[in-house]
């Protein structure tokens, strides 16, 4: 336990560990020290990476008024067609709001609990509700992992083998050991295989835990400490 009754992270390069960033452009190189009481973790976008694949990284204001230039844009109907009078949308809304869309294409329109992932994820301001902003973010990660995913699913059976998940994280940036893989293929497959849907989710939850990472990460070392609270809330 780290002073004050916080936690290192687990290492992301041992046999079962937390992910690891990728160790090229996109990536540091994850280390330990002290046979291990010291951990680092890579993620993409970490300074001195040139920059990470996601969209707006963690900036952004959370939620907010709806401002007047923003009906101009293309994505706003689909938004507004939802969204309540204080011009934010829960996870309720945002699922008929992408299925209204289209965005999935060909593809299963996303589950309510991958729609609840995607919320949290933007949810900077605890509210348990995006705003326009925040939605727009999130239309531009989606689109990119949608494109991500239709590469890697070249027989266009609507999901992708684990092997074809790590590819498709490694050109994210994501380096993930090979026991880890097995664990995230098995929680997000069905018979060996990942949905759409379900490669949507695990995007997500690594997302989310990257961006909870760096934002702790105030030093931009590769190294932080996770009270048991902040652990808990990664998940």
């Amino acid at each position: 336990m780290a002073a004050g009754g916080g936690r290192r992270a687990a290492s992301p390069t041992g046999p079962g560990g937390a992910l690891r960033g990728g160790s090229g452009p996109t990536g540091r190189a994850a280390t330990t020290q002290g046979g291990g009481a010291v951990c680092t973790m890579s993620y993409p976008g970490h300074p001195g990476a040139g920059g990470g694949y996601y969209p707006g990284g963690c900036g952004g204001a959370p939620g907010g008024p709806v401002f007047p230039g923003h009906t101009q844009d293309p994505l706003y109907g689909y938004f507004a067609a939802v969204a309540g009078q204080d011009g934010q949308i829960d996870a309720d809304e945002l699922q008929r709001c992408l299925t209204q869309s289209g965005i999935a294409g060909g593809y299963k329109p996303f589950n309510l609990e991958t729609c609840r992932l995607m919320v949290s994820m933007l949810d900077r301001d605890m509210s348990g509700t995006m705003g326009f902003s925040e939605f727009r973010e999130l239309w531009t990660v989606l689109s990119g992992w949608r494109q991500h995913f239709i590469s890697f699913d070249s027989d266009r059976s609507g999901t992708v083998d684990p092997q074809e998940l790590q590819k498709a994280l490694t050109t994210m940036g994501f380096r993930l050991s090979p026991q880890t893989v097995n664990s995230v293929a098995k929680r997000y497959s069905t018979s060996g295989k990942i949905t759409f849907d379900d490669y949507i989710a695990c995007c997500v939850k690594l997302r989310a835990l990257t961006d909870s990472f760096r934002r702790r990460d105030s030093g931009q070392q590769g190294v932080v400490n996770f009270s048991y609270d902040d652990a808990t809330y990664c998940f």
